[in-house]
């Protein structure tokens, strides 16, 4: 079974940074594309970051250039650099793994809080 567990959220003030981590189990993980989402209330969940096992990575738009992710075969963890943080980012962060679709498990995610 997948276990997910995100950590490394916050509060911070609108320009700062923090660094995401997710700690992956249960399965291949260097085979596998990891991808950071984010959900903010009352709103759906959203693809934010992926990096596939031969580290191409792809982001969107509104994070291009502030957002950074990386991964660790070793640690079997996936991290997520955020830089010049706006309130627009405050949401909770999530993370999952796939081969051509995301597996079913989430973890608790970990709540990310710009001030402005």
């Amino acid at each position: 079974q997948v276990q997910l567990v995100e950590s490394g959220g916050g509060l911070v003030q609108a320009g700062g940074s923090l660094r995401l981590s997710c700690a992956a189990s249960g399965s291949d993980f260097s085979t596998n594309t990891m991808g950071w989402f984010r959900q903010a209330p009352g709103k759906q969940r959203l693809l934010v970051a992926t990096i596939t096992s031969g580290l191409s990575t792809v982001y969107t738009d509104s994070v291009k250039g502030r957002f950074t992710i990386s991964r660790d075969n070793v640690k079997n963890t996936v991290y997520l650099q955020m830089n010049n943080l706006k309130p627009e980012d405050t949401a909770v962060y999530y993370c999952n793994m796939g081969r051509g679709t995301w597996t079913g498990y989430w973890g608790q995610g970990t709540q990310v809080t710009v001030s402005s």
